[in-house]
């Protein structure tokens, strides 16, 4: 059984002055926060995904990773700063304390938002867009805990980022 505790994000944002493309998680994994870096899980489908999309190898270090992000002008963050939560799962989420994303769009061309997965962008919704007025895009997550969509589909739907 998982444990249960109140964690502050331990993973800066990433992006840089060139960035348009803001992509939000929700919080990060036991395996992020172990790796101290975004979409660790190694089921997690977002660096296969990302690598598809922008027809590149998959990266597997955290300076491919920051690389292909950065040269695709994306910028990656979640949506929570603090929160309680148990093991990984977003179910389990509560006491949550958005992130403040001034720092990004006062530092970038971020004017764009897309949101992976459905908790993400509820949080998002909730306690970031009353602040930014910036619209955001649910995109189907990336999770292995969202087995329904193939990765054909994901690929399909996460298209958008690209445009």
């Amino acid at each position: 059984m998982a444990d249960t505790a109140k964690i502050v994000h331990p993973i800066p944002p990433l992006f840089n002055e060139a960035s348009k493309t803001l992509i939000l998680g929700s919080f990060p994994s036991v395996k992020s926060r172990e790796a101290m870096f975004f979409y660790g899980h190694p089921q997690n489908r977002f660096w296969r995904l990302m690598a598809l999309l922008f027809e590149a190898e998959v990266p597997l270090t955290v300076e491919e990773k920051t690389h292909l992000v950065l040269t695709h002008r994306l910028a990656l963050w979640d949506t929570i700063h603090s929160c309680t939560i148990t093991g990984s799962s977003d179910s389990s989420i509560r006491d949550v304390v958005p992130n403040d994303l001034s720092v990004i769009l006062s530092n970038s061309r971020v004017d764009r938002v897309f949101c992976n997965g459905a908790a993400s962008y509820k949080l998002y919704q909730k306690y970031i867009y009353p602040q930014t007025k910036l619209h955001a895009a649910q995109l189907p997550s990336t999770s292995p805990a969202n087995a329904a969509w193939s990765m054909e589909r994901l690929q399909k739907a996460w298209q958008i980022i690209k445009e």
